[in-house]
């Protein structure tokens, strides 16, 4: 039998709903899948499983280094691409615009 390869998620971590900005959202991560299922402890009913690498995030300034670092290292892995986000500009001055056809509501 051949061993199983640890599966590697390789992404750019989406924005904190916290924070309005796009800090630590340029760094791309590589991210372990779960090898198994999480189970309780009957003690303290805490979930948890034996998988150790199911904790490990590794940080990576460019993508192409996260998969240098998976194939150096034998690791199955899958790119998720960040998908793009548009800035609609917005200005404080719509809300009073002649013609408007919205409620104006505060």
């Amino acid at each position: 039998m051949s061993a199983l390869k640890p599966l590697a998620r390789i992404y750019v971590p989406p924005k904190s709903a916290m924070q309005s900005g796009r800090g630590k959202t340029h760094a791309w991560v590589l991210e372990f899948e779960q090898a198994g299922p999480k189970r309780l402890d009957p003690l303290m009913g805490w979930s948890g499983s034996g998988d150790t690498q199911g904790q490990v995030r590794l940080r990576f300034e460019t993508r192409e280094q996260a998969v240098a670092y998976a194939e150096a290292n034998g690791l199955s892995y899958a790119v998720e691409e960040p998908t793009p986000h548009r800035i609609k500009p917005k200005s404080y001055a719509e809300n009073f615009r002649f013609g408007r056809t919205e409620n104006w509501t505060h």
